[in-house]
């Protein structure tokens, strides 16, 4: 039996694939133990998918490596200059890791970009009504013991470690399910609507600022671009109504929960623009300051996790200045350079290609919110970042290239 018979779209190894595939997608609601069980899947996965030829690698996907390795290779460089280098090294070896996830993932969505594309979406959805619903069930304590497991601080987590990274994880979720309201059937509406509250809560609930912010800039672009790009006036008239409903919806569910107890004051004191522990020397402001000045005088930078142990008592809560100062110059330039690279191409894809429209646009929105919301908080160790990216650019990919079989 050939090659090109054993995977073929047919073939049940192909299917398998897939299956591992959706899988690895929808564990990651469950990243609390270290390694995650979808790290361990996604290993497998870096090995199998290329070697079953289920990855399609684009000059657009070699120039995305091309800035990876580079940034790898500077936060190497950066290692060699660092008070513990086993530390700044494991950290390192995670960046490359998720790295090359990335475009792996990108290969595999590029080769059949509609179907593959659907595949690592509704298992993302899946994963995030999962979180979604464990963070509720947790704040909530609707099982023997779920706030101890799944809150912290008073707020969500779900089956994450922390309430910041847990809302922004929702937020894909969310954009994805808008994209499948404004161009699917009336008869699935009401299916894709009753995931709306589940996702909406569970972002509120994370009383996380990031994730709120994540949230409104990544629905303001989603809703700008595909009213902007919709092919044609029905489906701008359905997207208001669908932006009207869930204006509605959304303002109507915020203030119910807030009408229980504690949430309207845990609301208040987040929705604050600064905390206490924001201000002063030894704040996060304060740090970000250090942390600039560091920059300024280390030009390789002074290797990743050296900050906290021996600058200040935390990150910096940047992902751009975290990664200045811990590869250096060019690791943190190449960093950039991705972030750019990603937007600019993705927004001129949006505008000239809406034949993956709308589901490229959550995406892309989703992303967008990240790459905003990367400037208050570390976000470069997030695996549903690196999914995104993948995503974004594998569907850039896929549509410069002509549809293959998967064989």
């Amino acid at each position: 039996m050939t090659s090109a018979t054993v995977w073929h779209t047919s073939g049940v190894p192909y299917r398998l694939l897939l299956a591992l595939t959706w899988l690895t997608v929808a564990m990651g609601a469950v990243v609390f133990p270290e390694p995650a069980p979808a790290d361990l899947f996604m290993l497998v996965l870096i090995v199998l998918l290329p070697l079953a030829g289920l990855v399609h690698v684009e000059p657009a996907l070699g120039l995305l490596l091309s800035m990876m390795l580079v940034a790898g290779a500077a936060a190497l460089l950066g290692a060699t200059t660092a008070f513990e280098i086993e530390l700044a090294l494991a950290h390192t070896g995670i960046s490359l890791y998720l790295y090359l996830a990335a475009i792996v993932i990108a290969g595999f969505i590029a080769k059949r970009p509609g179907a593959h594309a659907s595949l690592v979406l509704n298992a993302y959805l899946c994963a995030a009504m999962v979180a979604a619903l464990a963070g509720s069930i947790g704040y909530f304590d609707l099982l023997p013991g779920a706030r101890e497991v799944m809150t912290r601080y008073g707020r969500a987590t779900g089956l994450f470690k922390d309430p910041n990274v847990f809302g922004p994880f929702l937020v894909p979720a969310l954009l994805y399910v808008m994209s499948r309201l404004v161009e699917g059937s009336i008869r699935r509406a009401v299916l894709w609507l009753a995931a709306l509250p589940i996702l909406g809560i569970g972002i509120l609930l994370s009383f996380s600022r990031g994730a709120w912010l994540c949230a409104g800039v990544g629905l303001l672009l989603f809703v700008g671009l595909q009213f902007v790009t919709a092919r044609t006036a029905r489906v701008r008239r359905r997207l208001m109504g669908l932006v009207a409903a869930v204006a509605l919806g959304g303002s109507a569910l915020v203030l119910a929960t807030l009408q229980l107890d504690g949430v309207a004051d845990l609301f208040a004191e987040r929705a604050a623009l600064t905390q206490d522990y924001d201000e002063g020397p030894d704040g996060r402001f304060g740090g970000q300051q250090k942390a600039a000045g560091l920059v300024l005088e280390h030009v390789l930078g002074i290797g990743a996790q050296q900050f906290a142990p021996y600058f200040h008592h935390e990150e910096p809560h940047n992902t751009y200045l975290a990664l200045f100062l811990n590869a250096g110059w060019l690791g943190g330039a190449m960093f950039l350079a991705i972030i750019a690279t990603t937007l600019w191409h993705g927004l001129c894809h949006a505008v000239r290609c809406p034949r993956q429209q709308p589901i490229f646009l959550a995406v892309y929105a989703a992303f967008a919110g990240h790459a905003v919301e990367a400037a208050v908080i570390d976000i470069d160790h997030w695996r549903h970042f690196y999914l995104l990216l993948a995503v974004v650019w594998g569907l850039l990919a896929g549509a410069r290239a002509p549809q293959r079989p998967a064989a």
